[in-house]
C-alpha cells in the first residue's frame, strides 16, 4: 500500500503543525489565552508569553525528529529562505542539551546583504532581521534524507526598519483594509466584529514533463521556459485534455502532493488535467490572505519537490511551451469579518443588500482607479508571453459582475434599485436528471478580475510568482475606497440618503470597468481604449507604475510602503527582468551554437554525401534531397545570420546606459526581439532536420511522454 493511502485524511491533515489544537494542547491556559488575543486581536506579544511558547514548540518538534529550526521568510526573489540552527545548546561541562527561547523564537538574523534590496541594503551592511509572524503558524519540513526543521513564519526587513521581503507589506495591507472597512461596519450597526480579513484561494497552474526529458533542455533548466521548439502535429486542439482522465503516472504523483501538502495544513482541494497537453492545475480552500500566500509557496515547493521524487519535473513558468496554454494563478479574494460574515456575499436580495453594495462597489472604484498598480504587480517576464494568449485574460484590466448585479448598478445610476434579476431552475431536458436552480451569473474565463458568486477572481496572477503582490495591491487600494466612503458617510446628516449618493456616483464615475463580454476579442481591446481602460501590453511598460505619484500616495497614506521601500522595488523589477531576458538570450546562443548549428551541419553533409552517392551510383541526382539539403542550408545561413545579430545586441547591452529603466526598454525592444526572430528560425529547422540528429527533445515528446 502506497504510504499516501496508510493513514486517513483526517488524522494526516496538519500532522505537521503548530496549529490552534496542538497550542491549546500544550499551552498553559494563559499563555494559550494571551497568544490567541494576539492572533485574533492584535494585542502585543510579550517575551515571557513566548518563551513558553518556544519551549512548548522545541518539545512538539524533537519529538516529531527535529534537530533544527529556521525563520522562514519570503525575500523579494518570489522564492523562500531560512538560516537553519540546531537546537543544541552546551553546557558548562560540555553537555549538549536542546533549547530554543523566545527570543530566538520572536526574532532572527540573517544576512539581509545577499538579498534583493533596490539599493536600500549596501554590500557592508548585511544586518537584517526577521520577526516571527504568529498569525501563520509553525510547520516541520523534511527533506529526502529525513532531516526535520522546524519552520518559523516571519517578516524580513533591514536594520533600519524597511521592509525587505513579501510578507511585511501583506501584513501592512491586510491592517489597513481590516481598520478601513471596521469603519464603515460600525456606521452599518456592526459592532460585534473585531477586525476584517482578507480570505485568499490561490489556484495554481503548472507543467509536468518528464525528468530525463527536462535534463537535456537546457533552456528548461536555465530559463524555465523552451526558448526552442516547433509545435507538435497535436496540440490542444481537441480540448480532449482539459479535465480529461489523469494518468496513472500523474495520479500517483498528486496522490502524494496531496499527502504532503496535507500533512502541512495546506486545504488541497480539487486537482485536474488543464488546457494544454502535461499541464495540471491544484486548487485549496480559501484562507486568511498572509496564510494563503505561505501556503501557495509551500505547495510551489512541494510541487517541485515531489516531482522530484516521481522522475518528473515541474515547470512553473507562465509559458513553457509556445503556442500553448499559459499557465497562472487565480487568485480569488474576498473580506470576512473575523465571526465569519463574507462581505461579499450579496445574499438572496442583492439590491437591498445595502452593505453587500457599498463593499461591492468600493472595489470596483478601486480597480479602476488604481489599474495600473494592480496590472504591474502582476507583471513578470514570463507573463508577457501568457497575457492575452491561449486561455489568459488580457493586459486590460476590467471587472465581469454579470446580468444581475449589473443591472442592480444601473438601476441605482438610473434611480434607486427595486428589484434583482431572478434565474428560477435549470433543466435540461431529461427527465432522470435533477432540475437545480441556476446561478444568478454566468463564468466569463476572459475577465481578469471576474466576480464570482461572494468573491472575486484575479486571473492575471503570473503563475511562478508570489500571490502577495496582487494581494498587497488589492488590499491597500480597497482600503483608500473605503477610508473615502467612510469619510463621508461620519459626516452625512442622513445616512442612508448618503449611501444612495455614493452607489449612484460610484456606477457613473467608473462603469467604464465593467464588461461582462468576450474579453479575447480585438473588438473588446478597441472598445476599452475608447473607454480610457490602461492597455499595458508588458512588464517594462508596467513597472514605472509602481513609483507613480499615485502609486506612492496611497501606499504611504496606509503606511504599506513608503516611498524608499517602493523605488527599492521599482529598481528590483527592473533589474529582475534585465537578468531573465539576459539569461534566456546566453541560454539561447548556447544551445544555438553547441546544438543546433552542429546538428544541421551533421545532417546537411550526411545529405551531400547521400547526394553525391546517389549521383555516383545511378548518373541521375535526387531533385527531392537536393530540395531539402538546399532549404536546409538556406535556412542555417538565415538562423547563424539572426545569432550573429542577437550576440551583437547582447554585447551591446552592457554600454553604459543611463539607468535600469532605459536598460530594460534596451533588452525588451532589441534583444527579445532578436531572439524571437533567432527562435522563428531555429523552429523551422527542427522540422526539416532529421529527427535522429535533433539534438535535444521535442515538444512531441516533451508533452506527450508523461
Amino acid at each position: 500500500m502506497s504510504r499516501c493511502c496508510e493513514k486517513s485524511v483526517t488524522e494526516i491533515f496538519g500532522i505537521n503543525v503548530f496549529n490552534d489544537s496542538v497550542m491549546k494542547q500544550r499551552l498553559p491556559k494563559d499563555t494559550y489565552r494571551a497568544l490567541k488575543r494576539t492572533i485574533d486581536e492584535g494585542a502585543k506579544l510579550t517575551l515571557g508569553i513566548a518563551e513558553v511558547v518556544a519551549n512548548a514548540m522545541k518539545d512538539w518538534a524533537i519529538e516529531r525528529g527535529a534537530t533544527h529550526y529556521t525563520h522562514w521568510f519570503q525575500p523579494m526573489t518570489g522564492m523562500t529562505a531560512g538560516k537553519h540552527d540546531s537546537f543544541i545548546s552546551l553546557t558548562d561541562d560540555g553537555r549538549a542539551i536542546m533549547e530554543f527561547s523566545g527570543k530566538a523564537l520572536i526574532k532572527g538574523e540573517p544576512d539581509a546583504s545577499s538579498f534583493p534590496s533596490g539599493g536600500l541594503r549596501a554590500t557592508f551592511e548585511a544586518r537584517g532581521y526577521t520577526a516571527w509572524d504568529c498569525t501563520s503558524p509553525a510547520f516541520l519540513k523534511a527533506d529526502t534524507a529525513g532531516n526535520v526543521t522546524l519552520c518559523i513564519p516571519t517578516a524580513f526587513c533591514s536594520y533600519t526598519g524597511e521592509a525587505l521581503d513579501t510578507k511585511t507589506p501583506l501584513l501592512r495591507s491586510m491592517e489597513a483594509l481590516s481598520k478601513q472597512a471596521m469603519r464603515v461596519l460600525r456606521l452599518f450597526g456592526n459592532q460585534t466584529a473585531k477586525r476584517v480579513i482578507t480570505t485568499v484561494g490561490a489556484e495554481q497552474e503548472y507543467f509536468l514533463v518528464d525528468r530525463s526529458l527536462y535534463q537535456q533542455r537546457k533552456d528548461l533548466i536555465f530559463a524555465g521556459r523552451s526558448l526552442f521548439g516547433a509545435m507538435p502535429p497535436k496540440g490542444q486542439e481537441l480540448e480532449d485534455h482539459y479535465f480529461g482522465n489523469i494518468p496513472d503516472r500523474i495520479s500517483a504523483f498528486m496522490a502524494e502532493l496531496d499527502y504532503e501538502l496535507w500533512k502541512l495544513g495546506v486545504s488541497a482541494k480539487t486537482k485536474h488535467n488543464e488546457t494544454a497537453p502535461a499541464q495540471y492545475e491544484i486548487a485549496p480552500i480559501f484562507t486568511t490572505g498572509n496564510v494563503a500566500a505561505d501556503h501557495n509557496q509551500l505547495v510551489m515547493e512541494t510541487l517541485k519537490n515531489v516531482a522530484h521524487r516521481h522522475n518528473l519535473a515541474c515547470l512553473l513558468h507562465e509559458k513553457p511551451f509556445a503556442g500553448m496554454n499559459g499557465s497562472g494563478k487565480h487568485n480569488n479574494w474576498s473580506m470576512c469579518t473575523n465571526d465569519g460574515q463574507n462581505l461579499l456575499d450579496p445574499g438572496t436580495t442583492p439590491h437591498e443588500n445595502a452593505q453587500f453594495l457599498v463593499f461591492l462597489v468600493a472595489v470596483i472604484q478601486a480597480v479602476d482607479e488604481y489599474a495600473e498598480i494592480l496590472r504591474m504587480f502582476a507583471s513578470n517576464p514570463g507573463n508577457d508571453h501568457r497575457l492575452g494568449a491561449n486561455e489568459a485574460p488580457p493586459a486590460i484590466i476590467s471587472i465581469f459582475l454579470g446580468e444581475q448585479l449589473t443591472d442592480i448598478l444601473e438601476q441605482f445610476q438610473n434611480g434607486k434599485a427595486k428589484e434583482c434579476k431572478q434565474y428560477g431552475e435549470l433543466k435540461i431536458g431529461v427527465s432522470t436528471l435533477p432540475t437545480f436552480p441556476k446561478d444568478a451569473t454566468d463564468r466569463n474565463r476572459t475577465s481578469p478580475f471576474a466576480f464570482t458568486g461572494n468573491r472575486f477572481e484575479f486571473r492575471m496572477v503570473p503563475s511562478s510568482a508570489s500571490i502577495s503582490g496582487a494581494n498587497i495591491v488589492l488590499n491597500t487600494v480597497v482600503a483608500e475606497t473605503l477610508s473615502i466612503m467612510a469619510d463621508r458617510l461620519e459626516q452625512a446628516e442622513n445616512f442612508h440618503n448618503e449611501v444612495q449618493q455614493i452607489l449612484k456616483e460610484v456606477i457613473r464615475n467608473h462603469r467604464r470597468i465593467i464588461f461582462n463580454g468576450n474579453g479575447y476579442t480585438e473588438e473588446w481591446v478597441e472598445e476599452a481604449q475608447r473607454r480610457g481602460l490602461p492597455y499595458i501590453k508588458n512588464t517594462v511598460a508596467a513597472i514605472p507604475h509602481l513609483i507613480s505619484e499615485k502609486s506612492i500616495d496611497v501606499f504611504t497614506k496606509h503606511g504599506v510602503y513608503s516611498k524608499t521601500e517602493l523605488y527599492a522595488r521599482y529598481e528590483i523589477a527592473l533589474e529582475d527582468y534585465i537578468n531573465q531576458i539576459h539569461i534566456e538570450a546566453s541560454t539561447m546562443i548556447q544551445m544555438a551554437k553547441r546544438q543546433i548549428i552542429p546538428a544541421t551541419i551533421a545532417y546537411t553533409t550526411n545529405l551531400a554525401h547521400s547526394i553525391n552517392e546517389i549521383n555516383q551510383v545511378s548518373g541521375v541526382s535526387s531533385k527531392t534531397a537536393t530540395k531539402i539539403l538546399a532549404e536546409a542550408t538556406e535556412l542555417l545561413d538565415q538562423f547563424d545570420e539572426a545569432l550573429e545579430i542577437l550576440e551583437n545586441y547582447l554585447k551591446e547591452s552592457s554600454q553604459d546606459l543611463e539607468n535600469h529603466y532605459e536598460q530594460a526598454c534596451y533588452y525588451r525592444d532589441y534583444v527579445f526581439v532578436a531572439m524571437e526572430k533567432v527562435r522563428s528560425i531555429g523552429d523551422q529547422l527542427e522540422t526539416v532536420v532529421d529527427g535522429n540528429l535533433w539534438p535535444f527533445p521535442t515538444y512531441s515528446e516533451l508533452l506527450f511522454h508523461v
